[in-house]
């Protein structure tokens, strides 16, 4: 059955305001081009699209061009103004951008373990609102939040769990508090930053694939057939608190010692590279296992070589407990330790892999490393954001 002339304009207008998004400003006959419309249809939906607000001429496609074909069109940033967070136990990290990501200002704060919840949530509360005002943010439309810990699938809301600080659960909240016209939303830290890497990293090529998280802590994300999976109760991917040998107990419902979390979390990778003499210093914020995995890839020799053997060999066995039960044929080595290991790490996981599966996968290092939260909390921010904007009638 044809589309009515209504959902065709509606549908042709996405399409336009897609493209505009992905390759910048465009003339209409380029639009045309692209789109296959005809002359009319790009003329109609350039004029309507405009007459709502939501593009305008931003210049002419060169000088020796003229006429209504020249002008090049581009979507108003300034119509609304994104917010993004990476909240971690340790401190915030904020950025303001405008409505196609274009970054405005950005800042982080630290926030000591000692700090009560109260005081805390001030905190990042006014991170936000400084960085908000830096960046002249009048609008702010959207706020995506990235944060540890399980998000409730019914409610949307990051749910108590232990070990993690109260003031991560009341910060949404507050920004919604004091941003009463902005959409506040949280999601889990690592489904975000497999979101950034299969947009803008590592995972480009992948409709399916995991990530596995390496940084202070470790964590995992699936996304099958292009759709981010979150399970039942929203705990997909909490592989810290999957059971693994070489550990002296079992993990409980409360604590993932005894888990993966054990092999593979920073302290333990510490530990690991000081049984083979590795030293390094970590970067501000850094988990200390980045440093020492960093160092011992560029400075390589005997006991760095056997290092990462030791280390290829404790993450190889969550990936294939993983890799078993998805087959996702690409796993992804995410985090500031995935990032720090590299190819080389990723290659020595992927060689223990093929020993130990039958399932043919490619082991990459994450493109983003911990920067992945904050991009993918930015993304979440700007794709809801426009899915608004952009609807028809607006």
């Amino acid at each position: 059955m044809p589309a009515s002339p209504s959902t065709a304009r509606a549908i042709n207008d996405r399409v336009a305001l897609q493209l505009l998004q992905q390759e910048g400003p465009l003339t209409a006959g380029q639009l045309k081009q692209l789109t296959g419309l005809s002359r009319p249809t790009v003329a109609d939906l350039v004029e309507r699209l405009t007459a709502s607000g939501l593009i305008t001429v931003v210049g002419e496609a060169g000088e020796q061009r003229r006429g209504p074909n020249a002008k090049l069109y581009g979507i108003v940033t300034d119509r609304a103004q994104l917010a993004a967070l990476d909240v971690r136990t340790e401190g915030v990290w904020v950025v303001v951008s405008d409505l196609v990501g274009q970054v405005l200002a950005e800042a982080s704060v630290p926030i000591g373990d000692d700090t009560g919840t109260g005081p805390a949530v001030e905190q990042a509360v006014a991170l936000v609102e400084r960085v908000v005002k830096e960046a002249g943010a009048d609008r702010l439309h959207t706020v995506g939040i990235g944060a540890p810990g399980l998000i409730d699938p019914v409610t949307g809301e990051l749910r108590d769990s232990s070990g993690l600080p109260a003031w991560h659960r009341r910060l949404a909240t507050a920004l919604q508090e004091r941003l009463p016209e902005a959409r506040v939303s949280v999601e889990n830290e690592t489904n975000l930053a497999a979101l950034a890497e299969q947009r803008d990293g590592a995972a480009q090529d992948r409709d399916t694939f995991v990530l596995l998280w390496l940084g202070h802590g470790t964590g995992a994300a699936v996304v099958l057939d292009g759709t981010l999976r979150r399970g039942a109760s929203g705990g997909t991917g909490e592989i810290g608190f999957l059971p693994v040998p070489g550990t002296a107990g079992l993990p409980s419902a409360t604590d993932c010692e005894g888990g993966f979390h054990t092999l593979a979390g920073s302290s333990a990778i510490a530990e690991l590279a000081q049984g083979y003499g590795v030293v390094a210093e970590s970067g501000p914020y850094e988990p200390v296992a980045a440093g020492l995995v960093r160092a011992a890839v560029t400075g390589r020799g005997t006991d760095a070589d056997r290092f990462l053997d030791a280390l290829a060999d404790r993450v190889a066995v969550g990936v294939a407990s993983v890799v078993a039960i998805l087959d996702p044929g690409c796993v992804v080595l995410g985090g500031e330790v995935g990032q720090a290991g590299g190819a080389e790490l990723a290659g020595r996981v992927e060689a223990r892999l093929r020993r130990m599966s039958p399932l043919p996968t490619e082991v990459r290092a994450g493109a983003l490393g911990g920067g992945a939260v904050l991009r993918g909390a930015l993304l979440t921010a700007r794709d809801r954001a426009q899915e608004e904007l952009f609807a028809p009638g607006r």
